[in-house]
């Protein structure tokens, strides 16, 4: 290469990425045009990401309306299947994955490495729960009556989960991945101040077998979002990692009713069994009872 030509290359500049926002299974900007900067643990600028707008969040709630009663009436092991694809492709992806994590938080390579293959194996056993949450969780109940008598756990509906700033990617699994599983859809808000690995991880949930609208992933300012997802009548249920105790999002649940769960675990227990408790599971979960007489 001539001395002119590796000047040409040496003064060349990148063309950054914009993360977009991930509804209904497309990536788009924010309806606002805002975008937001994406500083690295040392406080140097990355790329820009869409700053999502309350009307973002509306949009997102109604692509999770209308992906919910196809997903909830996949069969369980279905359900399984492809959150098992989902973490296969994760798996392929690790080294992507591994290099967001440690531009977007500095740290080292080994401890995002860590933390992408704990994020793997969080899918993969949430995964496993698709089909046994009805045998462990629902019930045959003994009546004093000639019937056969069920109490049959169901989805609940959209939730909106609120995802740590850190660990970014394994908290937002660890929470995202009991409300799905069941048949729920999904609103994810991500980590406010370390957003890529969340929106990079929307990348694979597009090319995977997870229908479009079941999961839904938003960044911005959670502050902002807040009060509109308290106040959303559309919303079945909160399920909040981010530590912020202002009491907007829990004060949602007199509205209508929607329920509101705190998941705020310190740095290191997001990679413990703590995190994969499967009493988790039952926060977005209703109950139905069945009868049924029994023939002669």
């Amino acid at each position: 290469m001539s001395a002119t030509k590796q000047r040409r290359a040496s003064n060349r500049l990148a063309v950054r990425k914009t993360y977009k926002l991930f509804i209904g299974g497309k990536f788009v900007r924010s309806e606002s045009g805002r975008v937001l900067t994406a500083r690295s643990g040392n406080g140097n600028e990355l790329d820009n990401f869409s700053h999502a707008s309350r009307k973002d969040f509306r949009d997102a709630v109604v692509a999770a309306r209308g992906a919910f009663e196809g997903w909830a009436k996949s069969s369980a092991y279905l359900r399984g299947q492809i959150l098992y694809r989902a973490a296969e492709m994760l798996e392929n992806r690790q080294d992507e994955l591994t290099a967001e994590l440690v531009r977007s938080l500095g740290v080292s390579s080994a401890k995002a490495r860590t933390e992408v293959t704990a994020s793997i194996d969080r899918l993969v056993y949430f995964a496993g729960w698709t089909d046994k949450l009805s045998q462990v969780f629902g019930s045959v109940n003994p009546v004093s009556s000639p019937h056969f008598n069920f109490t049959i756990p169901e989805p609940t509906g959209v939730v909106t989960v609120i995802a740590p700033d850190e660990p970014s990617l394994l908290a937002m699994i660890s929470l995202l991945a009991p409300v799905i599983l069941t048949g729920n859809t999904a609103v994810v808000v991500a980590s406010e101040t370390h957003a890529f690995p969340a929106l990079t991880f929307a990348e694979i949930v597009a090319t995977s077998d997870i229908p479009s609208g079941v999961v839904n992933v938003l960044a911005g300012k959670r502050k902002e979002l807040a009060p509109h997802i308290a106040g959303h009548f559309d919303v079945n249920a909160i399920i909040d990692g981010s530590g912020d105790d202002d009491g907007v999002l829990g004060g949602g649940t007199a509205l209508n009713l929607k329920r509101y769960a705190k998941r705020a675990l310190a740095m290191r227990d997001w990679f413990t069994r703590r995190a994969e408790d499967p009493y988790w599971i039952l926060d977005t979960l209703e109950f139905k009872t069945t009868w049924h007489p029994i023939g002669l």
